[in-house]
């Protein structure tokens, strides 16, 4: 099984950054898919980006431009770097990792997914 422990969140004004980590048990030396998702309060759960295990990225419309998702190898660790940050990106971010490793095939719900975190907040004020 893969655990996955995300961390960085925290507070910040608008108009900063922030970078997450998501750091994998293990990935049992396959490619997976790894990504992030977020849930802010009363809304629904927004796939924001995921990477594959041939280093293929996707975001959403939402946050392209601003953030980048990378991915550690050597360290079965997943990143996301968030700029301009702005008050709609306050939510619970979760990582998530499945061993099939085109994301492209998974369909984008945070349950699809074989491993999740617990995730980390970010509070954007």
């Amino acid at each position: 099984d893969v655990q996955l422990v995300e961390s960085g969140g925290g507070s910040v004004q608008a108009g900063g950054s922030l970078s997450l980590s998501c750091a994998a048990s293990t990935l049992h030396n396959r490619g997976y898919c790894m990504a992030w998702f977020r849930q802010a309060p009363g809304k629904e759960r927004e796939k924001v980006a995921y990477y594959s295990s041939t280093g293929t990225t996707s975001y959403s419309d939402s946050v392209k431009g601003r953030f980048t998702i990378a991915k550690d190898g050597h360290k079965n660790t997943l990143y996301l770097q968030m700029n301009t940050l702005k008050p709609d990106d306050t939510a619970l971010y979760t990582c998530a990792a499945d061993p099939r490793s085109d994301c492209t095939v998974i369909r984008g719900t945070l349950v699809s997914y074989n491993n999740w975190g617990q995730g980390t907040q970010v509070t954007v004020s």
